[in-house]
């Protein structure tokens, strides 16, 4: 079976597909190998383990929720729907030693939920470490530390933040995570989207290389695919590390249920062949919230909002589940104000919230990228990889449909409503493109400088995901160098593009200015791969333009 590689930001509905179609019996068969392989190797006994971590998310002021899975069987592996309910308990302790017990309580966890279980934790001290642990049948979780929130009116000095998308497990291992949680000083790491992936192995780009093979092997399509996936992510070691740190505050993209997903499909499904779409995004959304620590504010989305003190808001998008389908390029239908990216609900909601925020600083965790991207005179060498990234025509249509681009009543209206209302310090948090961009965010992007800023924007590059040097296959940095300067050129607004590397972002804020700090990864493929500093972007309060510092945090 033969298979090409299909950009995780594709976007013309009306070209070709380019991926494998997954046979139907294969897509639905649950094969006990496959299954196991999502699961690390055990002692033969019926002791309950914890296998895939433990983790926290979604921190406040007064409670954080907490998450693990339980193997109470070795046959309860996930998505195999085996397994006996199972007393979990768990405890919240003010120091490592758990010697200052400060909440504890139980919960079953069940083969209906595939042994997952959350704790939602209340009555904790605001802007305090605390550690926690699950335990079943005579067996304790890891420990792990957490924090919770600043109170609401409280004045913060500082918060830092670890920011993360785009992990393709078979594409190399996950060195940003670990990286991340060696710090040691994170109040919380955002992940912006694609924590999984959606395809068979072999079927997504990785340099030709397949590190380590996804389980299960084929494209994932049931709920027992989705949860098997999710199983087998929670074994990466560093992912785990991470995740015994501090809190995750998630979102998803469209790798969680099916590249370029909509309301009512995604370009990675077909329909009938595959079974009905709302099967299948039903089931996604359904192994997600089992397996993340993340609390829907709204029944089957993420789109809530965080407080971090006077300091900081977080207002998180679901920008996959009301999208309109993305629009063929050329056509014109990217301006219709008929179309939509957010929904109406979210977009009235996110407008009230920027509006009515009392922070310094107003943050969006946002799944693909906002500020306006054209192509310009790039040559046909550079032109050919990165349309294959981003899904455009290699004929070099200056338009990405899948982003805020194919939506522009939406953004239209979004950066009108904060100019009109003079709402200053909006920082747009993205990932999904594979490269780290720094980026004003203009009104009129045609005539920008001239013309005002709106916000400004902060693009992470992928943990492991291939970005243009890896689809060209050339050393690191090569087409950066050449594609960067013109990027720059054809879109005045962004400051820096690095289209080459992995890494991750470390997000500090202060009253002053909010600034990010980009590191690399040595080699995506080595489990010891080192990072090292690239670059660091600030915006200062109340400029809405983003400048170059010469030093991390």
């Amino acid at each position: 079976m033969t298979s090409r590689y299909r950009s995780p930001e594709s976007l013309n509905t009306l070209a070709p597909r380019r991926r494998t179609v997954v046979k139907a019996a294969a897509a639905t068969a649950v094969l006990a190998g496959p299954l196991a392989a999502a699961i690390p190797a055990r002692a033969a006994t019926d002791a309950p383990a914890f296998l895939h971590g433990v983790a926290s998310g979604d921190p406040l002021p007064d409670g954080v929720l907490l998450w693990t899975r339980v193997t109470p069987v070795p046959e309860a592996i996930p998505g195999s729907g085996l397994g006996p309910d199972t007393e979990v308990s768990w405890t919240v302790a003010a120091d490592k030693a758990f010697t200052q017990i400060v909440a504890k309580g139980s919960t079953t966890a069940t083969a209906a939920s595939d042994h997952t279980v959350k704790a939602d934790i209340r009555g904790l001290a605001p802007a305090t470490d605390y550690w926690f642990r699950f335990s079943a049948g005579g067996t304790d979780s890891p420990a792990a530390r957490t924090r919770t929130a600043p109170a609401a009116e409280a004045a913060v000095a500082n918060l830092r933040f670890g920011v993360v998308s785009c992990a393709n497990w078979e594409a190399g291992h996950f060195s940003a995570y670990r990286h991340l949680a060696a710090r040691g000083d994170l109040d919380a790491w955002l992940h912006l989207g694609d924590y999984i992936y959606e395809y068979g192995t072999g079927e997504y780009g990785t340099r030709d290389t397949v590190v380590r093979p996804h389980a299960p092997a084929h494209e994932i399509l049931t709920l027992a695919d989705y949860r098997t996936r999710h199983g087998r992510y929670k074994t990466d070691p560093d992912l785990q590390a991470l995740h015994a740190t501090a809190p995750c505050v998630a979102i998803w993209d469209d790798h969680e249920i099916a590249n370029d997903a909509w309301s009512g499909g995604a370009e990675n499904h077909t329909e009938g062949t595959e079974g009905p779409y709302a099967a299948r995004r039903d089931a996604a959304k359904q192994a997600y919230f089992e397996w993340m620590p993340v609390r829907p504010a709204v029944a089957g989305t993420t789109y809530r909002r965080l407080r971090f003190g006077k300091l900081a808001d977080l207002s998180l998008l679901d920008l996959r589940s009301f999208r309109s389908q993305q629009a063929a390029l050329g056509n014109g239908s990217v301006d219709d104000p008929e179309r939509t990216l957010t929904g109406r609900a979210q977009l009235d909601w996110l407008k009230a919230g920027l509006k009515s925020s009392d922070t310094t600083w107003r943050l969006v965790g946002n799944s693909v990228m906002v500020a306006p991207f054209a192509i310009g005179s790039l040559s046909a060498e550079l032109l050919k990889p990165l349309a294959e990234l981003l899904g455009l025509p290699k004929e070099g249509l200056a338009l990405n449909t899948d982003q805020w681009d194919g939506y522009t009543d939406d953004r239209r209206e979004l950066l009108a409503h904060l100019r009109s209302n003079s709402i200053r310090n909006t920082v747009f948090l993205t990932g999904d493109i594979h490269m780290a961009w720094a980026n004003d965010v203009p009104v009129n992007a045609g005539t920008y400088p001239l013309s005002a800023s709106a916000a400004t924007e902060f693009v992470v590059t992928s943990v492991t995901s291939d970005n243009l040097d890896d689809i060209v296959k050339v050393p690191e940095g090569t087409v950066s160098a050449l594609a960067s300067p013109l990027i720059r050129a054809a879109n005045r607004h962004v400051h820096w593009v690095d289209t080459d590397r992995h890494g991750f972002g470390v997000l500090d804020i202060t009253a002053a200015r909010a600034q990010m700090d980009y590191y690399v990864l040595s080699d995506r493929t080595k489990a010891d791969a080192t990072a090292s500093w690239a670059r660091s972007y600030r915006t200062r309060s109340g400029t809405q333009k983003v400048e170059r510092t010469y030093d991390p945090v």
